[in-house]
């Protein structure tokens, strides 16, 4: 038998119900497995046919909503969401029928820096502490997890790569050490679901995070207008922001947390006006008010800098929470390792984000977050009595205090002997008859020794402004 091929009509008759059908297009943190925000007005959005209209039923409630696309096909939607729970599923249609399936309400959080951030619970060249058996326990339902691709661009995007996965010991294995914890600690101490978002790329400086209007202040930041040959894009102003920053602004969260900052010790100055300023933006470009922003502080590490870069960036993570209404510091004073920029116990800073944000975003009562604080100097003859905020009663465990300094007007700084009186340190040096300042643990790399009550070291600091620090 001859066969002969079908006319053109015909097969354009046979497609046509297909081509009446275009799929609704989420982004890709919009999806299966995923948290929103619990007792929200939780944002969603993606794309359709230019002018048509969306669909939206929400299982938990079995309320319906509709949305209109613009000529390009983007469309938004905000829908109510319950108190924590779920699994629920959210159906889209525009023709044809998505359904996200095993969504569940509750708290999510986005988590964002450098390497020390992206550190996956598996480690690498640089281990994680007790990595194998976080991992190991690591099943939980209500534990989501969000681990955004590598996107670098001088434009703009709307979308990234990643996909949200239930909690197993195969999904944390290769995701953040320092997300993976916090988000477990919360979830344990709160009993609901927990999202966390990591958008993070190691090496990279602040600038990188920053959009190009919060940069317009910092005439000596220049932003590049062209990438295409330049091997780590990463490294450049605006490039993370528009990639992994600006596809998620707007959708809903509890807060942020941060860890970046050793890529910026050599520019401390810079890093305290920068780092408020980026906060800033951040917030005001997810309408949201002032959401809760918590940061670990560098850790110690061996460098041979002695311009003391790294304590003075740590100093200006110090001012930072004066800065920045509603936000909070972790110090990783005493787990810092002198040949590893990436130590290896991430628990401990983690602990103490989640500390913050039980504390003082979900007001849990007896749980201690604060770090002590230096509140005033008083100087008798040749001693100095410091006073500390947030330190009912200051501790080195029963270990010397070995790291404090002191300084006549000659500006020179000489070893100093330090004990401890309740909520005090007193501080002398036999080589400094009339002491003018005292700096603590003002050193590039340095083991924390001074403690409140609650088991949070003070951060290094000074007494003295002075542009000499050798």
């Amino acid at each position: 038998m001859t066969r002969y091929p079908l006319p053109l009509y015909i097969i354009l008759l046979l497609l046509f119900p297909v081509l009446l059908r275009a799929r609704v297009k989420l982004p890709a943190f919009i999806g299966d497995n995923m948290v929103l925000q619990q007792q929200s007005q939780a944002k969603l959005w993606g794309w359709s046919k230019a002018n048509s209209t969306v669909n939206i039923e929400t299982s938990w409630d079995h309320k319906r909503y509709k949305a209109t696309s613009d000529t390009k096909g983007s469309w938004t939607v905000k829908v109510s969401t319950p108190i924590a729970g779920g699994p629920y599923n959210i159906t889209f249609n525009d023709g044809e029928t998505l359904t996200l399936s095993n969504v569940m309400i509750g708290e999510v959080w986005f988590c964002s820096g450098q390497s020390n951030m992206g550190m996956p619970l598996a480690g690498n060249s640089s281990p994680i502490l007790n990595g194998n058996e976080i991992i190991l326990n690591a099943d939980n339902n209500n534990l989501r997890l969000f681990s955004a691709g590598l996107a670098a661009t001088l434009s703009p995007q709307t979308d990234c790569k990643g996909q949200w996965n239930v909690s197993t010991s195969e999904t944390a294995r290769n995701f953040s050490a320092i997300a993976y914890q916090y988000g477990d600690m919360l979830q344990k101490k709160l009993h609901v679901p927990v999202g966390l978002i990591v958008s993070s790329s190691g090496g990279t400086m602040i600038e990188s995070w920053m959009s190009k209007t919060s940069l317009a202040g910092f005439p000596q930041v220049t932003i590049p207008t062209n990438i295409d040959t330049v091997k780590r894009p990463n490294k450049l102003p605006t490039t993370l922001f528009n990639g992994m920053i600006v596809p998620f602004i707007g959708f809903n969260i509890k807060g942020f947390i941060w860890y970046q900052g050793e890529s910026n010790r050599h520019e401390p100055q810079l890093y305290g006006k920068l780092f408020p300023a980026m906060v800033a933006d951040w917030r005001k470009r997810w309408q949201m008010g002032d959401l809760p922003f918590y940061y670990v502080q560098i850790a110690p590490f061996g460098s041979k800098d002695k311009t003391r870069s790294g304590p003075l960036l740590r100093e200006a993570q110090l001012k930072a929470m004066s800065l920045i209404p509603n936000s909070g510091m972790a110090s990783a004073l005493d787990v810092g390792m002198e040949k590893d920029i990436h130590y290896m116990d991430k628990t401990t800073p983690a602990h103490r984000l989640g500390y913050w944000a039980l504390g003082n975003t979900y007001g849990i009562k007896g749980i201690g977050y604060r770090a002590p604080m230096l509140k005033n100097m008083t100087v008798k003859g040749n001693e100095v009595l410091l006073s500390f905020d947030n330190a009912p009663y200051l501790t080195s465990f029963r270990k010397p205090l070995t790291l404090f300094e002191v300084a006549g007007s000659d500006k020179k700084f000489y070893p100093a002997q330090a004990t401890i009186k309740g909520n005090q340190v007193t501080v002398k040096s036999d080589q400094v008859s009339a002491p003018v300042a005292v700096r603590y643990a003002f050193k590039e790399f340095v083991v924390a020794e001074l403690y409140n009550n609650d088991g949070i070291p003070a951060s290094s600091f000074r007494t003295d402004n002075w542009d000499e620090v050798r």
